[in-house]
């Protein structure tokens, strides 16, 4: 009986692995700085991201490309700068982690 409560510990605990590490990605990116999960601070809320690109299949594609060379005009006129620090995978793996958030 410990051994099956330790595996489903352990299940749940690398379940929730991926969430931790993007937001960990997200702060050690400085994504941050410029965005929260759940309020406007210079740009969207992660939330708002979500729900805007809801259900849209080339969104991760699309939003990755928007997080390594940035952009204006989607969110208003602040622009997000590009990020040379964020590779592809990095991008990728930030932008499946915010469309997540609900």
């Amino acid at each position: 009986m410990k051994l099956l409560s330790a595996l489903v510990v352990s299940v749940a605990a690398a379940a929730a692995a991926p969430a931790f590490a993007n937001a960990d990605l997200a702060k050690a990116k400085n994504c941050l700085a410029c965005h929260a999960v759940d309020k406007k601070l210079v740009g969207p809320s992660y939330k708002d991201v979500a729900a805007k690109y809801a259900g849209q299949k080339d969104a991760v594609d699309k939003l990755a490309q928007k997080v390594i060379k940035g952009g204006v005009g989607t969110w208003g006129q602040i622009p997000m700068p590009a990020n040379a620090q964020v590779n592809e995978a990095e991008a990728k793996q930030l932008v499946q982690w915010i469309l997540s958030i609900k």
